[in-house]
């Protein structure tokens, strides 16, 4: 039986970091803003649709990606000002939920969302590679270095790009 990615924390790692492999992280995460916006722009009038009921439309999927990137703000600034914070995680599906992102305006999340990878990738481009060996203990997965946190967030912007593009094709499949 494989790991699973949902329930095993290092499962979850590995998958993000596989989906980020050897690539540079932060040129991963510069084209992430524009993947969104194209996303948005190809979904049109079905980016509040869901393929299934318990699954993330479009517009769910770039509310979560911003949350992840406003979570990971947080978590980048105390691992770097701080000595071995703890670093909470967070319930996607609840944010997701209690947050309307259904509701939500694109355009909301895009521009929170372009605003805080630009600060983010200024920060890391500016924080000395022998301090990005600092870490924070995540309640779930354990140590985890603001590279490491870094990295896994390309590796997620990753996973859901592709998440979204199945949603895409799986609510038009005449368009696939």
């Amino acid at each position: 039986m494989s790991p699973d990615p949902v329930n095993d924390p290092q499962a979850y790692q590995r998958l993000l970091l596989g989906l980020l492999g050897h690539d540079d992280p932060a040129a991963v995460q510069e084209g992430t803003s524009s993947a969104l916006r194209g996303l948005v722009d190809e979904a049109g009038g079905d980016l509040r649709r869901r393929p299934e009921p318990a699954e993330w439309s479009v517009v769910e999927i770039v509310g979560h990606i911003t949350d992840a990137e406003l979570v990971s703000s947080g978590r980048y600034r105390w691992i770097i000002a701080h000595d071995t914070p703890p670093i909470p995680s967070y319930d996607q599906d609840r944010w997701v939920e209690r947050l309307r992102h259904r509701e939500a305006q694109p355009e909301e999340f895009l521009a929170l969302f372009t605003a805080l990878r630009t600060g983010n990738l200024d920060l890391w481009r500016r924080t000395p590679t022998s301090e990005r060996s600092r870490y924070g203990v995540h309640d779930e997965r354990g140590p985890e270095s603001y590279e490491l946190t870094f990295r896994l967030i390309a590796g997620h912007d990753r996973f859901h790009l592709a998440q979204a593009r199945r949603t895409l094709a799986r609510i038009r499949p005449s368009a696939a």
